[in-house]
């Protein structure tokens, strides 16, 4: 039957990850307790990332309506407090980056740029409407709020990834660890 060869075919595709994963080192994911943390802070990540591309998008489409600028000063405002508290979030991962595992050093290296990025933008998105106090829909404002919206999607996807993988491999180290494969 057709429907038991793909099962077979995937059963035979996941023993193969499990055995090419088993002789990886044990730096190559975090410890229990570096994963405890790591997942927490991933988790925290991973949620503010969310919620800063939901607030992007919602700031992008102040563009096609007819909103004041006070209404863009405030949106602008919930997005930088985004960005201030996933900064807040990277600085704990780069705190914990030397002693920790090589995910964490990943992580940090990934978001850190694109954080950057959303900061220069927002920062310059803040600053052209403190001096053009009238209803902005005109460039270089709205390509910062685009560009701004694909960014913060860019760190969602990129910090959800982080995050499941974090949590693969602590599974597998789990299951290595039940099977006595300790030091493979």
């Amino acid at each position: 039957m057709r429907i038991d060869s793909i099962s077979r075919t995937n059963v035979v595709k996941a023993v193969l990850v499990v055995f090419l994963l088993l002789p990886m080192s044990g730096r190559a994911f975090a410890l229990p307790e570096e994963s405890q943390q790591l997942t927490q802070l991933l988790s925290q990540a991973r949620d503010e990332a969310a919620e800063l591309a939901k607030d992007a998008d919602e700031m992008e489409s102040l563009i096609r309506n007819d909103v004041s600028w006070q209404t863009h000063a405030e949106m602008l405002n919930r997005v930088k407090d985004h960005v201030n508290n996933m900064a807040r979030i990277v600085a704990k991962l780069s705190d914990a980056r030397s002693s920790g595992s090589d995910l964490q050093e990943q992580a940090v290296d990934r978001i850190l740029p694109l954080l950057k990025e959303l900061a220069a933008n927002t920062t310059a998105a803040i600053n052209y409407l403190n001096q053009n106090q009238i209803r902005p829909k005109t460039e270089p404002y709205t390509q910062y709020l685009k560009d701004n919206a694909e960014t913060a999607h860019q760190l969602a996807s990129t910090v959800s990834s982080l995050f499941d993988y974090e949590k693969s491999m602590t599974r597998i180290s789990k299951l290595k660890n039940k099977l006595g494969f300790n030091g493979q």
